[in-house]
């Protein structure tokens, strides 16, 4: 074995994200209560966020423009204004959310700079993506930033051929199994799970995965001991 990229998801993975969005829901569905149930307002909002993903694509600006198709659909096009207003700045308010890093991140990519090239593989709105990367200062420890529309088998085989490496050489850690672990698996890369403690519908996968070179850890700070150990 030898490994020479290491490539880290960005959002839950380096830093909290998924909470905020939460926090957004519930401040939308409140909003609604008088139309509908908040529960159903959830479900709402996720149905339109689905059908909206291959328009939108991922990240807080798709999100807004779903809640105000979720919210004009629900009222039967009849939502006051004021509540669109609002709606809006709930979105905004998330797009100024402060960067806040998971505990060990920073030691871990310094700790492994220097003996393996370090890319940061996230997915996103790109504008969104690239200010937390700058308001995190984490740049710096990055050989490489891939931000991609999909986390597929081919947005992988296409990163892995820019940086110039065999599958066999690329591993990668994240919190969605579906995203971060299960496409690289199968191109024949490395995969280390770190859970968030939440974890979007979209991205949970509903059975356990058994592969040779795939492994789990409860926090990113014992990554380094364990790639070393891989490779």
């Amino acid at each position: 074995m030898n490994i020479k990229v290491i490539a880290f998801d960005a959002d839950d993975t380096l830093w909290v994200n998924e909470p905020f969005f939460r926090e957004a829901e519930e401040k939308f569905a409140s909003l609604l209560e008088d139309f509908m149930p908040q529960h159903a307002i959830m479900k709402e909002l996720y149905r339109t966020e689905i059908e909206n993903l291959g328009i939108y694509g991922y990240g807080i600006k798709g999100f807004m423009l779903s809640m105000i198709e979720t919210a004009m659909r629900i009222s039967d096009q009849k939502m006051p204004i004021r509540i669109i207003e609002k709606i809006i700045t709930i979105g905004q308010e998330m797009l100024e959310k402060p960067v806040e890093l998971l505990p060990g991140v920073e030691e871990v990519l310094k700790s492994l700079n220097g003996d393996y090239r370090i890319v940061m593989a996230t997915k996103g709105d790109l504008v969104d993506q690239e200010r937390k990367l700058k308001k995190s200062g984490l740049e710096k420890h990055f050989h490489h930033i891939e931000i991609m529309s999909e986390k597929r088998v081919t947005d992988y085989e296409k990163l892995i051929r820019h940086l110039d490496i065999h599958p066999s050489e690329f591993l990668m850690l994240g919190n969605s199994l579906k995203s971060d672990i299960l496409p690289v698996l199968e191109l024949g890369g490395y995969g280390i799970h770190i859970p968030f403690h939440i974890t979007w519908a979209h991205e949970v996968v509903d059975h356990e995965v058994e592969h040779e070179r795939f492994f789990k850890l409860e926090h990113i700070g014992e990554a380094a001991e364990l790639i070393r150990k891989i490779g």
